[in-house]
């Protein structure tokens, strides 16, 4: 494991015993080979809210099946099980990828929370949100049951 996997276990460890996050690992199921994690974080129980985010994928399954369907199954347990309201992605402005990908599951964006935090190397990065909201899921849904259909 390199070191970085290792302080973000470390972290989601921590975020789940203080009962902010909830982290999953993401295994492919022919052979259950590791290749990615993502967690419920920032849950907000009260107003019915959770973001889904720190999620992480071996080069292998980027822009394959596997993104769209973690998402379906965290998003169906976050608006059926959990009984959300709405769920949330947040990412870095400059991850164009990453803001595509979340834009593919449907999600929709909010805005952009400007020199929203300090990155390590000491300059401000401008997050961008997005949200699906729950009467928004059943569209959502048979998109990426579509696209995992394929």
């Amino acid at each position: 494991m390199r070191p970085e996997h290792a302080e973000g276990l470390e972290q989601a460890v921590a975020m789940e015993a203080a009962g902010t996050a909830r982290p999953f690992v993401i295994r492919l199921q022919d052979g259950g080979r590791v290749v990615g994690s993502t967690r419920f974080c920032h849950i907000d129980d009260d107003n019915q809210r959770v973001e889904i985010g720190y999620t992480w994928l071996a080069k292998s399954v980027q822009r394959t099946f596997v993104n769209a369907a973690c998402k379906q199954l965290l998003l169906t347990h976050a608006f059926e099980d959990r009984g959300a309201i709405a769920v949330e992605f947040r990412t870095h402005w400059h991850n164009r990828a990453s803001r595509r990908a979340i834009e593919r599951l449907g999600a929709k964006q909010d805005g952009v929370l400007r020199q929203h935090r300090r990155d390590p190397d000491g300059s401000y990065r401008d997050t961008v949100v997005f949200s699906i909201l729950q009467s928004e899921w059943p569209a959502v849904r048979r998109g990426l049951l579509a696209d995992l259909s394929y």
